[in-house]
């Protein structure tokens, strides 16, 4: 007797459909953390940037009001010899007052951190210091030492009869890059310091096993070490000195013949708004600078992570 099987063949069995992949469902727990910081974010950068660019398209007339004007604005800016003279001036100030505060801050970090220096505790704090006086403060301080009528230098030149005058039209631009570096150099040696504190001890012993003296290590390892330190500070320091308007502001009061309404292109901007009353033309100054600063910043971001890479 034969026996057939139940069993069907494979060729007619029922192929099973493969289950579907869920896709995962996205999680906005992370944007609902970040969602109050976006909202300011748009609503006092974002936003304040875009009306700005959109007064810049604009030129108020005496007859016809508030008209397009394209790029009309970005021609006259380009055009501007106050523009260009302030744009120079401030040029200048980068060029000079950056490279002695970043030398002198990388100094002061090299010797807090060489544990030669006795009260290392009490120098860094006072040389941070200066940082937690606010700017409006810190110049109006140092207005009253510069003034050659009434303040320090005054007092100086009666005791040796001498006739010194940092508020003159030839001292100015020295005198607000003295202040800024006191300012600032605290800050950016506490960027250095924080750099040069994670530097394997290892290192250092390697180095003295080689013979390697105290300026070869600070050569050959600590200053490669806080190349990107140095970068970052590099790049504060180029948008502030782009933005300078503080100093000069406040200075101007005590010496009007010194620093005139365009001594920056901040202050530039800032007279054509609030004195002159021209907020497109302002506009178009702070959107031309803000493009110019951020070119400047790129640059020497891209070359310093070029130098990091080799």
């Amino acid at each position: 007797m034969t026996t057939t099987s139940l069993t069907p063949p494979a060729s007619r069995q029922a192929v099973s459909p493969k289950p579907r992949k869920r896709r995962a469902r996205r999680d906005w727990r992370g944007w609902a953390f970040v969602a109050p910081f976006m909202v300011v974010f748009a609503a006092m950068i974002i936003a304040p940037v875009l009306y700005a660019i959109y007064l810049s398209l604009f030129r108020e007339q005496l007859i016809g009001g508030n008209v397009f004007a394209g790029l009309g604005n970005y021609i006259a800016v380009f055009q501007d010899p106050k523009f260009w003279e302030s744009l120079g001036r401030v040029s200048i100030f980068l060029v000079v007052q950056v490279p002695i505060m970043l030398v002198l801050s990388l100094v002061a970090a090299l010797a807090l951190d060489s544990a030669r220096l006795h009260g290392a505790g009490f120098f860094r704090i006072a040389l941070f210091l200066p940082y937690a006086v606010p700017g409006v403060v810190a110049a109006l301080i140092w207005g009253f030492i510069y003034g050659d009528q009434f303040g320090l230098t005054a007092s100086v030149n009666q005791l040796f009869g001498t006739d010194l005058a940092p508020l003159s039209g030839s001292w100015i631009l020295g005198s607000i890059g003295n202040i800024v570096t006191w300012e600032f150099m605290g800050y950016n040696m506490l960027i250095f310091y924080a750099a040069l504190r994670v530097i394997p001890g290892e290192l250092y012993e390697a180095a003295e096993i080689d013979g390697a003296g105290a300026f070869r290590q600070i050569w050959s390892i600590k200053v490669p070490a806080v190349r990107g330190a140095i970068v970052i500070a590099t790049i504060f320091s180029i948008i502030g000195s782009f933005q300078l308007f503080n100093e000069p502001n406040l200075l101007k009061q005590i010496a009007p013949n010194a620093i005139s309404s365009y001594f920056t292109p901040n202050m530039y901007a800032y007279n054509l708004s609030f004195a002159g009353q021209q907020f497109n033309y302002a506009a178009t100054v702070a959107i031309v600078m803000g493009v110019f600063t951020a070119v400047i910043a790129y640059v020497v971001q891209l070359r310093g992570s070029r130098k990091e890479v080799r």
